[in-house]
């Protein structure tokens, strides 16, 4: 899965947006406000990182070479995802998934509420 599917996928989930609030080199992607994905579009080889649940982090990092703990991340609840074409891309789709359900589960429900989600 490349880059722009990624995105894209993003794009698609429900009250998202893309922004770039540490400077135009990255990609911020929220859900009501509340990160979930963000890449580096300069960067090779291509990274993106998601939030995950801890217990699986682990499981993923120990799968694939290609998911490691999260780059400038809570190691514990974030993973960075190589997109080197070695992880299959219904996975990387579940992955952004996961880290937006993740999300958006966090949220108070005035706040889903808010969002329309």
């Amino acid at each position: 899965m490349d880059l722009a599917s990624v995105c894209a996928f993003c794009q698609g989930l429900p009250g998202v947006v893309e922004n770039t609030p540490f400077g135009p080199d990255i990609l911020v992607f929220k859900a009501a406000g509340k990160l979930f994905a963000l890449t580096n579009p300069q960067e090779h080889p291509l990274r993106v990182n998601l939030k995950c649940d801890p217990g699986r982090a682990v499981e993923l990092r120990e799968a694939y070479p290609a998911i490691v703990p999260g780059y400038h991340m809570n190691k514990k609840h974030w993973n960075t995802v190589v997109l080197d074409g070695s992880i299959p891309s219904p996975l990387v789709r579940d992955l952004v998934q996961h880290s937006y359900d993740l999300v958006v589960a966090g949220l108070t429900a005035a706040k889903r509420r808010e969002a329309g989600l």
